[in-house]
Protein backbone atom coordinates (compact mmCIF):
# COMPACT_ATOMS: atom_id res chain seq x y z
CA UNK A 1 0.00 0.00 0.00
CA UNK A 2 1.01 3.49 -0.42
CA UNK A 3 0.47 6.76 1.67
CA UNK A 4 -0.12 9.18 -0.68
CA UNK A 5 -3.52 9.29 -2.93
CA UNK A 6 -2.37 8.78 -6.80
CA UNK A 7 -2.67 11.64 -9.07
CA UNK A 8 -5.67 11.28 -11.46
CA UNK A 9 -7.83 13.54 -13.12
CA UNK A 10 -11.63 12.42 -13.18
CA UNK A 11 -14.22 13.46 -16.11
CA UNK A 12 -17.31 14.79 -14.06
CA UNK A 13 -20.54 16.35 -15.56
CA UNK A 14 -21.87 19.55 -13.46
CA UNK A 15 -24.91 21.34 -13.91
CA UNK A 16 -24.47 25.06 -16.07
CA UNK A 17 -27.72 26.99 -15.88
CA UNK A 18 -25.71 29.04 -18.59
CA UNK A 19 -26.79 26.21 -20.82
CA UNK A 20 -29.99 25.86 -21.91
CA UNK A 21 -32.30 22.83 -22.79
CA UNK A 22 -32.91 19.22 -21.49
CA UNK A 23 -29.20 18.92 -20.40
CA UNK A 24 -27.78 21.48 -18.84
CA UNK A 25 -24.54 19.78 -17.83
CA UNK A 26 -20.71 20.34 -19.14
CA UNK A 27 -17.69 18.16 -18.84
CA UNK A 28 -15.42 19.42 -15.95
CA UNK A 29 -11.97 17.89 -15.05
CA UNK A 30 -11.17 17.59 -11.25
CA UNK A 31 -7.73 16.32 -9.83
CA UNK A 32 -7.56 13.96 -6.64
CA UNK A 33 -5.27 16.78 -5.58
CA UNK A 34 -8.48 19.01 -6.10
CA UNK A 35 -10.89 16.90 -4.24
CA UNK A 36 -8.93 15.67 -1.18
CA UNK A 37 -5.46 17.56 -1.19
CA UNK A 38 -5.54 19.79 1.45
CA UNK A 39 -8.21 19.22 4.50
CA UNK A 40 -9.51 15.75 5.58
CA UNK A 41 -11.93 13.83 3.75
CA UNK A 42 -13.81 10.37 3.92
CA UNK A 43 -13.44 8.48 1.00
CA UNK A 44 -15.36 5.38 0.35
CA UNK A 45 -15.92 3.10 -3.28
CA UNK A 46 -18.02 0.60 -3.89
CA UNK A 47 -18.32 -2.04 -6.84
CA UNK A 48 -21.30 -0.18 -9.07
CA UNK A 49 -23.68 2.56 -8.74
CA UNK A 50 -27.80 0.74 -8.63
CA UNK A 51 -26.23 -2.39 -7.04
CA UNK A 52 -28.22 -3.68 -4.20
CA UNK A 53 -25.48 -3.49 -1.23
CA UNK A 54 -24.63 0.06 -2.59
CA UNK A 55 -27.78 1.35 -3.21
CA UNK A 56 -30.03 -0.01 -0.33
CA UNK A 57 -26.93 0.13 2.54
CA UNK A 58 -24.04 2.06 1.50
CA UNK A 59 -24.83 5.01 -0.42
CA UNK A 60 -27.91 5.72 1.91
CA UNK A 61 -25.88 5.28 5.32
CA UNK A 62 -23.19 7.63 4.05
CA UNK A 63 -25.61 10.19 2.91
CA UNK A 64 -27.84 9.63 5.96
CA UNK A 65 -25.03 10.02 8.76
CA UNK A 66 -22.86 13.06 6.49
CA UNK A 67 -26.58 15.03 6.86
CA UNK A 68 -26.55 14.74 10.45
CA UNK A 69 -23.28 15.81 10.77
CA UNK A 70 -21.82 12.66 12.53
CA UNK A 71 -18.50 12.74 10.20
CA UNK A 72 -18.02 16.37 10.86
CA UNK A 73 -18.04 15.94 14.69
CA UNK A 74 -14.41 14.06 13.49
CA UNK A 75 -12.89 17.12 11.56
CA UNK A 76 -13.85 15.38 8.27
CA UNK A 77 -14.39 18.62 5.46
CA UNK A 78 -16.10 16.00 2.48
CA UNK A 79 -17.44 12.90 2.21
CA UNK A 80 -17.01 10.97 -1.45
CA UNK A 81 -18.12 7.94 -3.09
CA UNK A 82 -16.13 6.47 -5.73
CA UNK A 83 -17.14 4.10 -8.74
CA UNK A 84 -16.03 2.72 -11.68
CA UNK A 85 -19.05 3.63 -13.28
CA UNK A 86 -19.26 6.91 -15.57
CA UNK A 87 -20.07 10.61 -15.08
CA UNK A 88 -23.59 9.68 -16.49
CA UNK A 89 -24.58 6.78 -14.63
CA UNK A 90 -23.34 8.17 -11.09
CA UNK A 91 -25.14 11.50 -11.38
CA UNK A 92 -28.33 9.61 -12.53
CA UNK A 93 -27.57 7.53 -9.05
CA UNK A 94 -27.18 10.69 -7.15
CA UNK A 95 -30.61 11.72 -8.26
CA UNK A 96 -32.15 8.46 -8.06
CA UNK A 97 -30.51 8.22 -4.39
CA UNK A 98 -31.68 11.89 -3.56
CA UNK A 99 -27.87 12.53 -2.37
CA UNK A 100 -27.32 16.08 -1.26
CA UNK A 101 -24.31 15.99 1.11
CA UNK A 102 -22.16 13.03 -0.97
CA UNK A 103 -19.32 14.36 -3.07
CA UNK A 104 -19.86 11.04 -6.57
CA UNK A 105 -16.59 10.80 -8.06
CA UNK A 106 -17.13 8.98 -11.25
CA UNK A 107 -13.44 6.74 -12.37
CA UNK A 108 -15.14 5.53 -15.46
CA UNK A 109 -12.01 4.07 -16.60
CA UNK A 110 -10.82 2.68 -13.10
CA UNK A 111 -7.76 5.02 -13.60
CA UNK A 112 -7.68 5.57 -9.56
CA UNK A 113 -8.73 2.60 -8.63
CA UNK A 114 -6.27 0.51 -10.14
CA UNK A 115 -3.52 2.72 -8.86
CA UNK A 116 -5.38 2.25 -5.14
CA UNK A 117 -4.68 -1.49 -6.44
CA UNK A 118 -8.12 -2.07 -5.32
CA UNK A 119 -9.53 -2.93 -9.30
CA UNK A 120 -10.74 -6.57 -9.46
CA UNK A 121 -12.62 -8.30 -12.39
CA UNK A 122 -16.08 -9.34 -11.38
CA UNK A 123 -16.69 -11.09 -14.91
CA UNK A 124 -18.53 -13.53 -12.30
CA UNK A 125 -21.34 -10.71 -11.96
CA UNK A 126 -20.89 -9.41 -15.69
CA UNK A 127 -19.74 -6.45 -14.48
CA UNK A 128 -16.30 -6.65 -15.73
CA UNK A 129 -13.20 -4.55 -13.89
CA UNK A 130 -14.56 -2.74 -10.73
CA UNK A 131 -13.32 -0.71 -7.58
CA UNK A 132 -13.14 -3.65 -4.62
CA UNK A 133 -15.52 -2.13 -1.37
CA UNK A 134 -13.25 -0.03 0.73
CA UNK A 135 -13.31 3.42 2.73
CA UNK A 136 -10.39 5.69 3.64
CA UNK A 137 -10.06 8.88 5.58
CA UNK A 138 -7.60 11.24 3.32
CA UNK A 139 -5.60 14.14 5.18
CA UNK A 140 -4.07 16.92 3.38
CA UNK A 141 -3.59 14.06 0.43
CA UNK A 142 -1.73 11.83 2.50
CA UNK A 143 -4.31 7.98 3.47
CA UNK A 144 -4.47 8.54 7.49
CA UNK A 145 -6.91 5.23 7.56
CA UNK A 146 -7.61 2.66 4.76
CA UNK A 147 -10.46 0.08 5.33
CA UNK A 148 -10.95 -2.75 2.70
CA UNK A 149 -12.96 -5.26 2.83
CA UNK A 150 -11.63 -8.53 3.60
CA UNK A 151 -11.34 -11.51 1.04
CA UNK A 152 -9.90 -9.42 -1.99
CA UNK A 153 -9.85 -10.95 -5.34
CA UNK A 154 -11.24 -11.49 -8.75
CA UNK A 155 -14.52 -12.81 -9.52
CA UNK A 156 -15.52 -13.10 -5.55
CA UNK A 157 -18.85 -14.94 -5.33
CA UNK A 158 -19.44 -13.36 -2.26
CA UNK A 159 -19.67 -8.83 -1.47
CA UNK A 160 -18.32 -8.54 1.69
CA UNK A 161 -19.61 -5.23 3.26
CA UNK A 162 -18.38 -4.13 6.74
CA UNK A 163 -15.32 -2.67 7.21
CA UNK A 164 -16.32 -0.20 4.72
CA UNK A 165 -19.65 1.09 6.51
CA UNK A 166 -19.99 4.33 8.05
CA UNK A 167 -21.14 3.02 10.81
CA UNK A 168 -17.67 0.85 11.02
CA UNK A 169 -16.26 4.28 9.97
CA UNK A 170 -17.35 6.26 13.22
CA UNK A 171 -16.69 3.21 15.29
CA UNK A 172 -12.79 3.46 13.42
CA UNK A 173 -12.64 7.29 14.34
CA UNK A 174 -14.51 7.55 17.96
CA UNK A 175 -12.20 4.64 19.13
CA UNK A 176 -8.53 6.12 17.97
CA UNK A 177 -9.72 9.69 18.72
CA UNK A 178 -9.18 10.53 15.28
Amino acid sequence: MFNNIPSVTFQTRVRDDSLFGDNPFRWQEVTSEELWGEGRHLVFSLPGAFTPTCSTYQLPDYEKLTADGEFAKYGIDTVSCISVNDAFVMNAWGKQQEIENIQLIPDGSGTFTRQMGMLVDKDNLGFGMRSWRYAMIINDGFIEVFLPEEGFADNCPEDPYGESSPQNVLDILSENNL
